[in-house]
């Protein structure tokens, strides 16, 4: 079952590299454009920031394409229409919280160095959300590693992780939490969350494994709960 859904999952992560590649040719990129898919005020749901208010803004184009993405949709960025960075980043700023979340899709298939520059003059908290795919691009307060099989991260990344986010659909998962905790820096937090349409049947291993491996946590999609973006 699993090997089926991957090969479908590798053959749609084509096309979506494919028009991505076609999109870059036809609407020429630069770091004062980005396809936005979404951008909105919310609370952190995920991980070591959880419960933490923040503007989340969501860039469309992925190059990993997970089986077990909820938001597809942000895998294909000629979906999204290329917006002002400048009208991005004020608005970023007409929100309280002083805090950006940038995630995607992969947000580092696009230079970030303007928006995150532009940012910190202001003094906003940066959070990156990433698969690790792609080399870095900006500065970050934070970065939260999320890495995926068919894509594993790249050594920069790893390196430069504040965070470990491992979604864990099945047993295999945990095999791969630990190969890429042996490789990231000794302060990075460490967290094993249940992928969301599985986790009734993971959610119990979880708890097990955290229980004998004390040095992870468990991340929850706390978002999910209480009903919020």
């Amino acid at each position: 079952m699993r090997g089926t859904m991957f090969f479908i999952i590798f053959a749609k992560k084509l096309v979506t590299i494919f028009k991505f590649m076609l999109h870059s040719e036809l609407r020429p990129y630069s770091p004062y454009l980005l396809p936005i898919m979404e951008e909105f005020y919310s609370l952190q749901g995920e991980g070591f920031h959880t419960g933490k208010p923040a503007y989340f803004l969501r860039i469309g184009g992925c190059d990993v394409g997970c089986f077990f993405c909820d938001v597809k949709e942000s895998w294909d960025a000629s979906k999204h229409q290329l917006t002002n960075t400048d009208e991005v980043i004020g608005r970023i700023l007409a929100n309280p919280s002083k805090a950006v979340v940038v995630t995607g899709g992969e947000p580092l298939l696009y230079d970030l160095q303007y928006l995150c520059h532009q940012l910190k003059e202001q003094n906003v908290l940066l959070f990156l959300e990433t698969s690790g795919s792609e080399p870095i691009s900006g500065q970050w307060d934070w970065i939260c590693l999320s890495p995926k099989h068919n894509h594993p991260p790249l050594e920069e990344i790893l390196s430069l992780a504040n965070e470990l986010k491992v979604i864990i659909y099945d047993d295999k998962d945990f095999e791969w939490a630990e190969e890429n905790a042996a490789k990231i820096k000794g302060n990075c937090h460490l967290f094993l969350q249940p992928e969301w349409s599985n986790s009734q049947i993971m959610m119990p291993k979880i708890v097990d494994y955290v229980l004998q491996h004390p040095k992870w946590r468990i991340s929850l999609q706390s978002h999910k709960f209480m009903n919020i973006p």
